[in-house]
């Protein structure tokens, strides 16, 4: 026998296996088991899971953001009008707090409440505007003047005009 033959011979006889052994293990190196399969698709889900809560949560932040804008325009929107106004004006409107219910894209729709109370002092007057959701157009001006913080005010905003 030559030198080769004998190795091909030694190599195969120190390397032995059944022939189901080699068999079952090509049958392994071929694809994915059921398992693997499995596991791969749950940890794609919760990858893909924590892809959504982020889009979510952006999104009722905009959406949020959006209502806070909205709100701190409407109160400045109101501060803006009283600075036009005179001193008897003013006195006329100081008497009663001005309490409106606002539809600000004019759908028939209420979209805000708007409570702007008006103090005089001396030669000037102290303005509050208040803006809450429409879900407060039922509640007591006095409660949500009193406690804005409670019913959830959307804009304060204090300012001084003075005559």
């Amino acid at each position: 026998m030559s030198l080769r033959i004998k190795f091909r011979f030694f190599w195969f006889q120190k390397n032995k296996r059944s022939l189901k052994e080699i068999k079952s293990r090509g049958a392994e190196e071929k694809g994915f088991s059921l398992v693997e399969v499995l596991l791969g698709i749950a940890l794609i889900g919760v990858a893909l899971l924590g892809l959504v809560q982020m889009f979510y949560y952006g999104v009722m932040n905009n959406t949020n953001s959006d209502r806070l804008t909205q709100a701190t325009f409407l109160a400045q929107q109101q501060i803006d009008f009283l600075r036009g106004l005179s001193a008897q004006e003013l006195n006329v409107l100081a008497a009663n707090q001005i309490d409106e219910n606002i539809d600000v894209n004019s759908d028939g729709f209420i979209d805000a409440r708007r409570i702007t109370k008006i103090v005089p002092a001396g030669l000037s007057y102290k303005v509050t505007v208040f803006v809450f959701s429409k879900e407060r157009q039922n509640d007591d001006v006095n409660n949500l003047v009193n406690e804005p913080i409670k019913y959830r005010v959307r804009a304060a905003i204090n300012t001084v005009i003075s005559r």
